[in-house]
C-alpha cells in the first residue's frame, strides 16, 4: 500500500502536497520501523474537502479496509517556517491558536550526523513521555535514518511553548543541533486542531483535552 498508493495520491482531486510514511516503534522515535503503524500527510483546500476525501476516496478506503483502526485528525496551519522536499507545503490561516494545538518538525539528517542525531532522541522522547500535558505523540518518516519527523498535540501553546523552552533533553538537543548543522532541510509548522475522527488504541485522543478543558 505505501508504494501502491503512490499513483492514486497523484491523481486525488483537491490534494496538495502529500507524504506516505512509516513510524519507528514504541511511541515511534526509534530508528527500527514498526510494520504495523504508518501515516499519511495531506494537504486540502479547506476542512470540508479533506473530511471527504478521507472518508471515500478509493485510496483511502482502501487503506481503511486493510486497517485494523485508523485515526484522522484534521489541522489548519498557525505558522510554518523552512521546507519539506524543497517547497513550503503550508499556507498559514488565520485559525486561532486558542484550544489543542499540534506540532510538528521534519528535518534530513546530514548522512555524518546521524547517530549524534538517534544518540539524542531516546532522552527526548522519554521527557516527551513523562510530560502530563502531551495530548498525542509520534515519530515518523519519509526513509528510516535519514528523514525525521516528529509530530505532537498539546493543551495549549503555553504547554507546548514551556517543553520546547524548557533546559532538558529537547532543549539541548536543539542547541546541539544549531551548533553542528546536523540537518541540510528542516520545517517547524504549528497548527490549530479542528478535530477528528476514528481512534487511536480504541479512544480518541483529543478526548484528553476535552477532560482538561
Amino acid at each position: 500500500m505505501m508504494g501502491l498508493a503512490r499513483s492514486q495520491m497523484r491523481r486525488l482531486d483537491g490534494v496538495g502536497f502529500w507524504k506516505l510514511c512509516g513510524s519507528g516503534t514504541g511511541e515511534g522515535f526509534t530508528p527500527i520501523p514498526n510494520t504495523a503503524v504508518y501515516s499519511i500527510l495531506a494537504t486540502w483546500p479547506d476542512e470540508e474537502t479533506a473530511r471527504l476525501q478521507t472518508r471515500s476516496a478509493p485510496v483511502f478506503l482502501r487503506y481503511l479496509k486493510r486497517a485494523s483502526e485508523c485515526w484522522t485528525v484534521f489541522l489548519a496551519p498557525i505558522s510554518a517556517r523552512g521546507e519539506w522536499s524543497g517547497v513550503r507545503p503550508f499556507k498559514t490561516t488565520d485559525h486561532t491558536d486558542q484550544g489543542p494545538v499540534a506540532a510538528l518538525t521534519r528535518a534530513t539528517i546530514r548522512p555524518l550526523k546521524a547517530l549524534k542525531f538517534w544518540r539524542r532522541v531516546p532522552d527526548i522522547s522519554s521527557v516527551i513521555g513523562a510530560d502530563g500535558n502531551v495530548i498525542f505523540k509520534i515519530g515518523i518518516g519519509e526513509v528510516p535514518l535519514m528523514h525525521q519527523i516528529t509530530f505532537s498535540i498539546w493543551p495549549d501553546t503555553r504547554a507546548m511553548a514551556d517543553f520546547a523552552r524548557g533546559d532538558g533533553p529537547h532543549a539541548r538537543a536543539i542547541r546541539a543541533v544549531r551548533e553542528g548543522d546536523w540537518f541540510s532541510e528542516e520545517l517547524y509548522a504549528r497548527f490549530h486542531v479542528l478535530g477528528d475522527s476514528g481512534t487511536w488504541q480504541g479512544r480518541s485522543p483529543l478526548t484528553r483535552s476535552e477532560v482538561a478543558a
